[in-house]
């Protein structure tokens, strides 16, 4: 479908006006001026606004990029010259050509020429952060009615991209904060949920998975679609002390993407704070004044330098409701890194909106001086991807240069000098060569799992192949229908960083210091959190393979064998969840067989799902397979052997006021996998009596607030009982040792069943286990984590042994990767009854991907653990088993947990 299909223009009875023509100002529209304070408009008023511009100038076209997690309608608005406006196919077309950079050198000069610079500007992704949304309803007015030079100029110049991230969290953070009618009284801090229906603040860590619709949105936009060359992500809050930060940012940025797109940004960034040093507005920080860094894959900003776009972040300070400038002296003095300091001062919300107008300007306007040079670039970029992928390549990695560093003499270490012979040996080794593609085979433990993880690639823009007929590759067999990932497209850095290790580099705050912490996760490999199987192919190759078009099902699967008695379903997919709850649904029998049995000449391994025949059942493994990507076995007799009769399952998961993103990314994959659940708030925890409505609680990480060992809470704002509304009064509270603990421990002494997550694994002390923490000292006679020069490990993927004899192993392999983020582990329990361990790191070197300090502390310790409590039992999980929704490899632990705990004992 066309970009031009997919515009909308609000039908009125006349026909857009031109550029002289009064377009309706915010002022004459909003219920108060946008950027008064204690105001704040809300998204369906800034929908409805949109349209009445639409109708009332021909700059601008909308166009509905799609639903929001809630149903509401996200629009983009198109801003351009009317000319542009007329040719959006053909302009569309031409960035498309560049960005995907298999056009000649001769033709990308042309089109360049002839091309229109796209700009992205977004607004509201953290809805809390009030003042993007607000700023962008002002700069589309400016733009529309503006008559100046420059504003011509950069529409000539320029199709410029404004949308907004999250529409849902608009709404109700406005809501929220417009609900009192005494404006002293209006503020958001009291929300009493996630301002993204699921994942709240972390909707800006999801960019590379794709699994919220918003981003998924967004990202078809970018990367499928639009192709911007720069695309800018406004955030607040700005560094204390000043107004706003402005790129460049810190190091490290991450080796994979070209450095071209480095050196623009840095660009940008100084003609944005040029622009606000010209105009007299102070307070501008870059690099050192906060920890933003280009390292991660995850953020809306980020995951553009993997597409060779120039991604840009601000972060301002204001609201509606006004605040003050602090006085921090060590911003006062001048320096490279915040060149004209502010004095402290009142700040109201329409200074920080005549800020974000200047940054907007600024970015417009080097895209319109840059138009040429950012359309060949971006060309550059994606043809010197293509041709890495299609010659040796080497990435150079913190490691080989460390290895450099340990081949200098010792009477040489002061000026660190290599004998350049080494640089062959140690930094271009022939099998350290990138590769050429990834095969990922279809003849794999979960290939529905695989599925999913080349459709985040797809999402993405990247180019996924298909064999139609078996083939080799690198001296390997490969069947018909297996996938191939080429390097030799646009996206290689995209697709390096998504199947390569992260090789973080040791970053200390000074030289012998603690480690510096990084922006946000540093190893995240997603074909090993996924648990991919894959091959790294280093050489060429040919096969008979077909571009896969769009976004992909699971192969279907099927029913093999004529047996009348039952049916035999691996546990080693995902999907054979979602298979197993719509059967207990209807209150179909199944069982888990608790050792390895055969099914047709085929090994299935402990966990094989057992389902005896009948007429409901039959329909729903039809219907179940062929969709799900599952094979199940139709068997002559019933399996002998021991087996573990599942129930349907009653799960509670523990949620608090205002929302925990942990909660909130497993309620939607609870969702995905078809899991019944319900939320479960610390009021009705501490009531008591837990079994009479569940079987199974599930406490994600900080569920249980954290103490000692396990970190410190973070408690949030919660409003006055008379100051929330009724129906949301139930939420209130907060999960405490003195009442909420007996409460969960009586329901699992009883018969009930606990899932612990992250720092709820707090759990094992106040349940009176034998398990303790791992990674923790003492500190004035009271448990604390460990020391960060000891043990650091702040997002990261760790290599862990697993014993899948175990329900809570079942379907795992026997070594898995998991995601580890300053998490806790626990001390085997050295033969205490009842305990179980499931998971454990094993040696020294646990290491897969990201930065790890101390690693060596987790050998012999446990991740996962199966104990014992009464009649009961508690499931600790140590390691973000659900990471960000994206750990589909470990999914299991959890997914095991919930239906073993509410299984017939």
């Amino acid at each position: 479908m066309s970009v031009r299909a997919l515009l909308f223009a609000t039908a009125l009875a006349s026909a857009p006006v031109g550029a002289g023509a009064q377009v309706t100002a915010p002022d004459r529209f909003f219920k108060q001026p946008v950027g008064s304070d204690y105001y704040l408009a809300n998204y369906a008023e800034y929908e409805a606004y949109l349209k009445r511009i639409a109708g009332e100038s021909d700059r601008i076209k909308l166009m509905d990029i799609g639903k929001t997690a809630e149903g509401r309608t996200m629009w983009v608005a198109i801003v351009s010259s009317p000319a542009n406006l007329a040719r959006l196919d053909e302009y569309r077309s031409t960035a498309e050509k560049l960005a995907r950079g298999r056009v000649s050198e001769a033709e990308a000069r042309q089109l360049a020429a002839t091309g229109k610079a796209v700009v992205w500007i977004d607004a509201g992704m953290h809805a809390t952060e009030t003042v993007t949304s607000q700023g962008q309803i002002q700069v589309l007015h400016k733009l529309l009615s503006g008559s100046d030079a420059e504003t011509l100029r950069t529409l000539d110049d320029c199709i410029l991209l404004f949308g907004h991230d999250n529409p849902d969290g608009m709404d109700l953070v406005s809501n929220w904060y417009m609900r009192h009618a005494d404006p002293k009284k209006r503020e958001f801090a009291t929300l009493p949920r996630l301002y993204q229906k699921y994942i709240g603040h972390d909707n800006n860590r999801d960019s590379y998975m794709a699994n919220m619709p918003e981003t998924e949105n967004v990202n078809r936009v970018l990367f499928r679609q639009w192709y911007p060359q720069i695309v800018y992500n406004q955030h607040q809050t700005g560094p204390e002390g000043m107004v706003v930060f402005v790129p460049p940012f810190r190091d490290p940025f991450n080796f994979n993407y070209d450095p071209i797109v480095m050196s623009q940004l840095s660009e940008v960034g100084f003609a944005m704070h040029s622009r606000l040093i010209a105009e007299g507005k102070a307070g501008s920080g870059m690099r050192s004044a906060a920890r933003y860094s280009t390292w991660h894959n995850g953020m809306e900003r980020s995951v553009s330098y993997f597409h060779n776009s120039i991604g840009l972040l601000t972060e301002i300070i204001g609201g509606p409701t006004p605040e003050k400038i602090p006085l921090v002296p060590a911003t006062q003095l001048p320096r490279g890194d915040e060149m004209l300091p502010i004095a402290p001062q009142e700040w109201h919300l329409q200074q920080t909106l005549d800020y974000q107008w200047s940054l907007d300007r600024a970015v417009i306007d080097y895209a319109s001086r840059n138009r040429e040079r950012l359309l060949f670039n971006i060309w550059r970029m994606g043809a010197n991807s293509i041709a890495r992928g299609n010659t040796d390549s080497w990435t150079i990695t913190p490691t080989k240069v460390g290895r450099l560093d340990a081949a200098a003499p010792l009477e040489a270490r002061g000026a660190r000098k290599v004998d350049p012979a080494l640089y062959k040996t140690l930094m271009q080794a022939p099998a350290e060569r990138d590769p050429r593609a990834y095969v990922i085979p279809a003849d794999q433990r979960d290939l529905p799992t695989a599925v999913t993880f080349l459709n985040a690639l797809i999402k993405n823009g990247v180019e996924v192949e298909r064999a139609d007929q078996p083939f080799s590759a690198g001296g390997k067999s490969y069947p018909a229908g297996s996938y191939v990932v080429r390097t030799a497209q646009a996206y290689r850095p995209h697709v390096l960083d998504m199947f390569e290790p992260q090789d973080h580099p040791h970053d200390t705050e000074y030289p012998g210091g603690p480690p510096k912490a990084p922006y946000d996760v540093t190893g995240y490999t997603l074909a090993y959190q996924m648990g991919v199987t894959f091959d790294r192919v280093l050489d060429p190759f040919d096969a008979p393979l077909t571009a896969v078009p769009d976004l992909m099902t699971p192969p279907p699967g099927r029913i093999i064998g004529s047996g009348q008695a039952g049916w035999l379903v691996g546990h080693e997919t995902n999907n054979s969840f979602i298979l197993t709850n719509r059967l207990l649904k209807v209150r179909v029998p199944v069982r888990w067989m608790s050792g390895a049995t055969s099914a047709d000449g085929a090994a299935l391994q402990p966990g094989a799902l057992w389902v005896p025949a009948s007429t409901k059942a039959r329909a729903i493994l039809e219907k179940g397979t062929a969709e799900l990507g599952i094979t199940a076995h139709a068997v002559a007799a019933q399996p002998s052997g021991a087996s573990i009769a599942l129930k349907p399952v009653r799960v509670g998961l523990v949620d608090r006021w205002g929302g925990l993103m942990p909660a909130g990314w497993t309620r939607w994959l609870l969702e995905r996998f078809e899991f019944s659940f319900e939320q479960v708030f610390p009021q009705r925890l501490d009531a008591g009596n837990l079994a009479r409505d569940y079987d199974v609680l599930l406490f994600t990480d900080d569920a249980m607030p954290p103490k000692g060992a396990w970190g410190s809470d973070r408690p949030g704002q919660q409003p006055e009982v008379v100051d929330t509304p009724t129906e949301m009064r139930r939420m209130l509270g907060t999960a405490t040792d003195a009442k909420t603990a007996p409460a969960v421990a009586e329901f699992v002494r009883g018969g009930g069943a606990a899932v612990a997550i992250g720092s709820s694994g707090r759990l094992a002390e106040l349940l009176g286990t034998a398990l303790k923490p791992a990674l923790s000292r003492q500190v004035d006679g009271a448990p604390r984590p460990l020391d960060t020069k000891e043990f650091f490990i702040p997002g990261t993927v760790l290599r862990a042994r697993v014993d899948n004899t175990q329900p809570l192993g079942f379907g795992l392999p026997s070594e898995v990767d998991v995601f580890f983020a300053s998490s806790q582990t626990f001390m085997p329990p050295f033969g205490a009854p009842g305990t179980r361990r499931v998971s454990w790191f094993e040696g020294r070197d646990l290491l897969r991907s990201g930065w790890a300090v101390g690693e060596e502390k987790l050998a012999g310790t446990i991740a996962v653990a199966d104990v014992d409590v009464g009649r009961g039992k508690l499931f600790l999980m140590g390691p973000e088993v659900a990471q960000r929704a994206q750990s589909y490899g470990t999914f299991k632990f959890l997914f095991n947990a919930l239906l073993y705990g509410g299984a017939e004992r």
